[in-house]
């Protein structure tokens, strides 16, 4: 006896459409710049010092990276040391941020969504795909959910076979 099943696809059906995150990845090196090295004795910056390696310090080996510029020692940092520093990393890296690889990666997913047009979700019921290769700052889940709502039937988490609901518009 031969039985025929039919199987039918339900979250094709469904109407949901996926964004993925991992869309906005822009790829490319990322590097931290921690001003601990420049300090004396872990504590000071020697602002002749830090002059100095300014001018020596070879700012091309930046070039098309994603930098970040923190200062991980417990340490009180000039803002003026920053500004230096972005100021000399500037016209080589693709972007130069203060903060660690977290701050990095959220303002460059910022960035890459402030670019994009949304409209194709209006008034659609949209999954934001939560699993992949790259990791995706929290931040950047945040700030898709904040662009996404006012434009939206529904928010989920998730993949489309098991999803978390975040946002349904009131009819």
């Amino acid at each position: 006896m031969e039985v025929a099943e039919n199987f039918i696809n339900k979250v094709a059906q469904s109407g949901l459409l996926t964004l993925d995150p991992v869309g906005f990845y822009q790829k490319g090196e990322r590097v931290i710049y921690d001003l601990k090295d420049n300090l004396f004795h872990g504590l000071i910056l020697k602002e002749k010092e830090f002059r100095e390696f300014i001018k020596e310090h070879n700012w091309e080996k930046y070039k098309g990276k994603f930098v970040g510029i923190t200062c991980t020692a417990d340490a009180i940092v000039p803002a003026w040391a920053y500004m230096l520093l972005a100021n000399k990393m500037a016209p080589f890296a693709a972007e130069v941020v203060f903060g660690d690889l977290n701050t990095l990666e959220t303002i460059l997913f910022i960035k890459q969504l402030e670019d994009f047009d949304l409209e194709q979700y209006r008034d659609q019921r949209v999954v934001i795909k939560g699993c992949g290769d790259i990791d995706i700052p929290t931040a950047a889940y945040v700030e898709l959910t904040k662009r996404l709502t006012p434009i939206v039937k529904s928010i989920m988490f998730g993949e489309p076979c098991s999803t978390v609901p975040i946002y349904k518009r009131k009819e």
